[in-house]
């Protein structure tokens, strides 16, 4: 029998783009010859629920039910009409269907405001940055989500645009609250995904249904659709994989689950679901299938018998986008931070450099999983290839590198062969501060069309970087920092606050140094997250190396990741959320520098022991001025100059045109004839990048000087200062 699997994404995970686990696994079972089909089924519940007839219905159960509404959701409810007459025209705006109800939206008097709306009177000066298309969206944004309290208070007390009944998945060590919600009647939401599934399986007819559950808050909708399975289409297998089923259920015993599901998949899905597929044809045996449980005889069996490999990077495909519904997502703006706008804002192609962190020994990541500590790179070429092949399919050319930390030599590679192809693509993606990320390598990244980095600053503090094993240090952070903003490429800070051993001057000292890199301008954006262990980074697996101590929670079956602990040498972390997430805001605004630190709290802290210029003196400290090595490349972003020579006067002119301005020098002749003949190789192009030891050996073969005395030429400063790299 023919294999034909549907390949679904349960409610909710992002509004403006898809997850990309179906869209990697359907290339890579195109190139296997599988039929498959996929489906945003959270995308779809959204537009079913936030549209004329959904608001239809959604008023009539609330008309029909005796529930107390609070004063702002009956407020809502009181607005009814205009949130159904006016539902479909902001959904059709925020997909980028309906551009000129910006001019209403933003003029005050189209949108009923709810609850959300009342914190704009504190956010009218960051309008001033937004552009008319901008502030209409954030304002849309918010219409939705006074629409989303109204259902979560009064409709699914799981609902979330994001995630759904995201409490139940987390830290569920136990499945008995999940059971329990279950079995309870279905509710709009679910009762929408149900129906979306329903419509899939009548038209698709597969034999495999996979369910791709990322974050805990699609957890509950995957079970839900494999409860609409069981009771309706037992024939149906059902597998679940992903990034909660990676860290979450490593351990699973607890044989309901597999009520809903027949098989959980860990790790990368590419060769369990390979495997799997032969096992269902029956061309392999249940034993020999690769990291996947299931239920025997009423017991949790855990099966990994297959002799082979996981399939190679190379081999994977190129994820396919096609089938999804691209035009319909939502770009919206939840808040007004630079790097979340990325996150929220637009549809992005999401693609991989490399499986895994090539550095992959941060104690409180997860370095000991597979989708860490498998370190895989591929080619520039290669994903310079399946760029072109998504380019193609999708029409969009926004590309999210997803990787937990992109390999900067890779990242050169892939930035050189994307200015040889001439692709037009705008990307960002997330990095380590490595000292290799020279202000010449950002400058060769944005040429590529980098428009945006992270990075794990974490606690600015080098002592407990060194304990956390991040390998840099807050001065190297703040270096890299400004290589990149000087090049134009936005920089995020993820920040931590809560580390093992954190004490409270340590976390004021690491908000004085956040202080002084955004007054500095060399952080655009960042957030702050409070610490949390997991069972599988090195201080789950060994808290007493810390020095705290796991105090839970007791396994039950289901899920293991998430790790309660005490922590006697650190301060009480969570007296320190709200100041830090508030100073943040406003330094984020380019205000509050001057403010005491001590006037973000409400409650005694320590002064600031960092000096007040540490950050100042650490990018003012002068560059190393060793040698290029021999296997550095010379390049050259922009085009050949013209050569003007006046033998007469024993000179030449260089002129040089680029994007914004035309500019020159004037030297000798030899030296002018020489540089100008040299161009061309230095160009990025179809022939191989010119090394420095070959420059060098150029310009010593030639009739020149001293090529020591060129380097510290006026005509050398002005190639470096206009567009000459050395990489």
């Amino acid at each position: 029998m023919k294999q034909k699997l549907l390949l679904l994404t349960p409610p909710f995970t992002q509004l403006n783009t898809p997850y990309p686990a179906t869209a990697y696994l359907k290339g890579f079972l195109g190139s296997k010859g599988y039929d498959s089909f996929q489906a945003d089924l959270g995308i779809e519940v959204i537009l079913e629920i936030f549209s004329k007839k959904g608001l239809m219905a959604l008023f009539d159960t609330l008309e029909k039910s005796d529930i107390a509404l609070s004063d702002n959701a009956y407020r809502i409810y009181s607005l009814k009409d205009t949130y159904i007459s006016t539902i479909e025209p902001v959904i059709r705006f925020l997909q980028h269907k309906n551009p000129t109800l910006a001019h209403s939206i933003c003029d005050g008097t189209y949108l009923p405001e709810g609850s959300r709306f009342a914190v704009l009177e504190d956010m009218d000066w960051a309008f001033g940055t937004m552009g008319l298309q901008d502030k209409a969206r954030h304002l849309a944004t918010l219409y939705l989500e006074d629409l989303a309290d109204l259902i979560k208070e009064a409709i699914d007390p799981h609902f979330g645009f994001s995630r759904y009944a995201e409490r139940l998945g987390r830290t569920a060590s136990h499945f008995d609250d999940i059971e329990l919600s279950l079995q309870q009647e279905d509710s709009i939401v679910s009762t929408i995904l149900k129906d979306k599934l329903a419509g899939y399986i009548q038209d698709f007819n597969p034999t495999l249904v996979c369910l791709s559950v990322p974050f805990p808050g699609n957890l509950f909708g995957a079970l839900k659709c494999g409860q609409y399975i069981k009771a309706y289409h037992p024939e149906i297998k059902v597998v679940m994989g992903g990034g909660y089923v990676n860290t979450e259920l490593r351990r699973v015993s607890d044989e309901r689950l597999f009520d809903y599901i027949d098989f959980v998949s860990l790790d990368d899905g590419e060769a369990p679901l390979l495997f799997l597929l032969e096992y269902l044809a029956g061309n392999r045996p249940l034993q020999q299938l690769k990291r996947v449980f299931t239920r025997q005889h009423g017991v949790v069996s855990y099966l990994n018998g297959a002799k082979e490999f996981d399939i190679p990077q190379r081999e994977t495909g190129t994820p396919d986008y096609r089938d999804l519904k691209l035009h319909d997502y939502l770009s919206v703006i939840e808040i007004v931070n630079p790097m979340h706008r990325l996150w929220s804002d637009g549809r992005w192609n999401k693609l991989t450099l490399a499986h895994g962190c090539y550095w992959g020994k941060c104690s409180f990541c997860d370095v000991s999983l597979d989708y860490i500590k498998r370190y895989e790179p591929v080619t520039a070429e290669l994903i310079c290839d399946r760029i072109e092949e998504i380019i193609a399919h999708t029409q969009q050319n926004g590309f999210h590198f997803v990787d937990e930390a992109a390999p900067p030599a890779l990242m050169r590679d892939l930035a050189l062969e994307i200015i040889r192809r001439k692709l037009s693509v705008t990307w960002w993606t997330n990095i380590r501060f490595e000292k290799r990320f020279s202000a010449d390598l950002c400058k060769l990244l944005k040429a590529s069309g980098c428009i945006a980095i992270s990075g794990g600053l974490e606690v600015a503090s080098d002592r407990l970087l060194a304990l956390m094993k991040k390998g840099v240090t807050v001065a190297q952070v703040a270096q890299v920092a400004d290589h990149f903003t000087r090049a134009g490429i936005m920089v995020h800070a993820y920040l931590m606050y809560g580390f093992p051993t954190q004490t409270a001057q340590e976390t004021i000292d690491s908000l004085e140094m956040v202080r002084q890199l955004f007054e500095k301008g060399v952080v655009q954006s960042g957030f702050w997250h409070q610490f949390a262990m997991t069972a599988h980074s090195p201080v789950g697996l060994d808290p007493a190396a810390y020095q705290v101590n796991a105090i839970g929670p007791n396994f039950g079956g289901f899920a293991d990741n998430d790790l309660f602990h005490e922590d006697e040498h650190g301060c009480e972390h969570e007296l320190f959320s709200e100041g830090l997430r508030k100073s943040l805001f406003n330094y984020m605004h380019g205000v509050g520098f001057e403010f005491p630190l001590q006037d973000w709290f409400d409650f005694e802290t320590p002064a600031p022991s960092v000096r007040k210029k540490y950050i100042a003196h650490s990018l003012s400290s002068p560059n190393s001025n060793k040698k290029p090595s021999d296997t550095t490349l010379v390049l050259w972003l922009g085009q050949a100059p013209v050569l003007d020579v006046f033998e007469e006067d024993g000179i030449a002119i260089l002129s040089f045109y680029d994007k914004k301005k035309e500019w020159g020098f004037e030297t000798n002749v030899p030296l002018g004839q020489w540089l100008a003949g040299l161009f061309p190789q230095l160009i990025i192009g179809s022939q191989a990048p010119l090394t420095f030891k070959a420059f060098t050996e150029a310009f010593e073969s030639s009739p020149l000087q001293d090529f020591s005395a060129f380097l510290s030429s006026f005509e050398w400063k002005q190639l470096r200062e206009n567009g000459l790299l050395l990489v």
